[in-house]
């Protein structure tokens, strides 16, 4: 029998969903900032009435559980959470980060990802992927980073070419990278549910209950913005 996965992410300004049936893939996107609440649920049934399915029929759900906007980040958790309790099903967390480093695969066919997302605060989200198999690998786990020059961090992948995604690199590219070095794309931005199907076979999926989201920064304490979650 196919595997059908149901992905949701909410961590971002983007409202995601995507559902994989065999090699069919079925997808909502939008960037809905405020309105993640109302938007994911209808997302959710028009993915599987397009499918012509039910929650019955899936037997996992990919969860994007951060890092990002705090109240995206548990509203995509708490939906996840939900669903996942209502028909016993197993979810599988993955990271914002790995997935706009799928995306730089998806699109460009990047090698080597530094993936960062606008953290406010004078702060990105940062991760460092390699490719593999097509798929990307972990270098440097989710952290908090200054705005700073990345390039010289004792993390760094330092590969002949970098490619970098996310809001982070977009809103800060002359702090993050300021002798530009770094291939900094415009295509990828904010995360898409698609590519978190791509990476959900190679995470060990966990009970609803013991989901929990990825916040990455300690203090949880700050300051909305408009147009943020």
């Amino acid at each position: 029998m196919t595997a059908v996965l149901l992905a949701i992410d909410t961590a971002t300004e983007q409202c995601s969903v995507a559902l994989q049936v065999g090699e069919v893939t079925y997808q909502r996107a939008a960037i809905t900032p405020r309105e993640h609440s109302q938007r994911v649920l209808g997302f959710v049934e028009e993915v599987l009435a397009e499918a012509k399915l039910s929650l019955a029929d899936v037997d996992g759900i990919v969860c994007g559980y951060g890092p990002g906007s705090f109240t995206g980040v548990r509203i995509g958790v708490a939906i996840c959470q939900g669903l996942a309790f209502s028909h016993t099903l197993p979810v599988y967390p993955v990271s914002t980060l790995a997935a706009l480093a799928q995306q730089a695969v998806r699109k460009l066919n990047a090698k080597t990802v530094v993936s960062a997302i606008d953290a406010r605060m004078n702060e990105v989200y940062v991760a460092g992927f390699v490719v593999q198999d097509g798929s990307v690998q972990t270098v440097t786990e989710p952290q908090m980073a200054a705005l700073k020059d990345l390039t010289q961090q004792p993390w760094w992948p330092h590969a002949d070419a970098v490619v970098g995604v996310g809001t982070g690199w977009q809103a800060y590219a002359e702090q993050l990278d300021p002798q530009g070095l770094v291939q900094i794309s415009a295509d990828v931005t904010l995360p898409l549910a698609e590519d978190m199907l791509t990476l959900a076979a190679k995470v060990t999926p966990v009970a609803a209950e013991q989901l929990e989201p990825l916040y990455v920064r300690n203090e949880v304490t700050w300051q909305k913005l408009p147009g943020r979650e």
